[in-house]
């Protein structure tokens, strides 16, 4: 039986529990909306906690100037929009306003990547993760299963700094139980073996998850991990995996520059490779489909995975 499951919430539905939940607890916590409380379900707060929640408009980048306003009076805001406009139309006022600044705002990007579907190229960010990396003090997670984001936005809310997380808002796939624990900057081995280490991020993980399982049936054993944490990434854990499975295959929802493989591929470099390769979109822009039709024409479907195990292990 498949560890990959599908659960009964939207992460739009646990994002917004969540969240009233982290400001109901701590009245410093702020929440920012630039006219997306719809789409990822916090209007209610507007009414129930008006001192705390504030729709600014379609202003993403004034949204972040604000934020980081509010946090040097000690507040934490929190701010969301689509992936795309959380990360392009607000670089500038991240970087200066949030890392130069040393302030203590939190990125809400929902639907990156292919998960934008059907709201097409204009609005499925392949590239925010790569915008941002480059950005000193800045955390980034890539996160889609429920249990790792209510922690995750815990862990936001107490640990101080810049910090963006990109989720899917309508994912429902759970593969962890209540009782793991997770830390910023720290993967999990979900899966072990000793052949290849598949590590991904996001809707890859689940993608990994089945593609081990079906790889085990042919007598190859995978280890995968979910690197949640892109930045700072597990610099330790990567080259652990490296040296005892002998080769490394990257999965992630972005463009295949500037992202997970690319921080994952720097560290394999710099400290003696491994046969390696990187499963993520090619060089290009988004377009309208479907999840499925997209995974499959970009080449980050489970297959594509279990095509990059093969290939690395002719080289080992």
């Amino acid at each position: 039986m498949s560890r990959v499951k599908t659960g009964d919430k939207e992460l739009r539905k646990v994002f917004a529990e969540t969240l009233e939940e982290l400001m109901r607890g701590n009245r410093d916590i702020i929440y920012l909306e630039a006219d997306l409380a719809g789409a990822i379900g916090t209007a209610g707060l507007f009414s129930s906690m008006p001192e705390q929640a504030f729709d600014v408009g379609i202003m993403e980048a004034n949204m972040v100037g604000i934020g980081a306003g509010m946090s040097v009076k000690g507040k934490i805001p929190f701010m969301h929009s689509f992936g795309t406009f959380m990360s392009r139309r607000c670089a500038d006022q991240t970087f200066l306003s949030g890392c130069y600044n040393h302030a203590n705002i939190k990125l809400v990007g929902s639907d990156p990547g292919i998960t934008a579907e059907t709201n097409g190229g204009t609005h499925m960010p392949l590239e925010d993760m790569g915008i941002y990396r480059s950005f000193p003090w800045i955390t980034i997670l890539d996160v889609a299963e429920p249990c790792l984001l209510r922690k995750m936005l815990r862990s936001m809310a107490e640990e101080y700094g810049v910090m963006y997380i990109r989720f899917p808002r309508k994912g429902k796939t759970c593969y962890y139980e209540e009782t793991q624990t997770f830390s910023i900057g720290k993967g999990v081995v979900v899966r072990d073996g000793a052949d290849v280490t598949v590590i991904a991020s996001g809707i890859e993980v689940p993608e990994a998850i089945r593609a081990a399982e079906e790889l085990a049936e042919e007598g190859i054993q995978i280890r995968v991990v979910d690197m949640f944490t892109v930045k700072p990434l597990d610099e330790e854990l990567v080259l652990a995996c490296a040296r005892e499975t002998g080769a490394v295959v990257t999965a992630e929802n972005h463009n295949q520059i500037g992202g997970l493989g690319s921080a994952v591929a720097e560290v394999l470099a710099e400290n003696g490779a491994v046969p390696f390769k990187r499963v993520g979109v090619p060089d290009c822009f988004g377009e309208v489909g479907s999840l499925s039709f997209l995974s499959e024409k970009f080449g980050i479907s489970g297959k594509a995975i279990k095509e990059a195990v093969r290939e690395v292990l002719k080289k080992k």
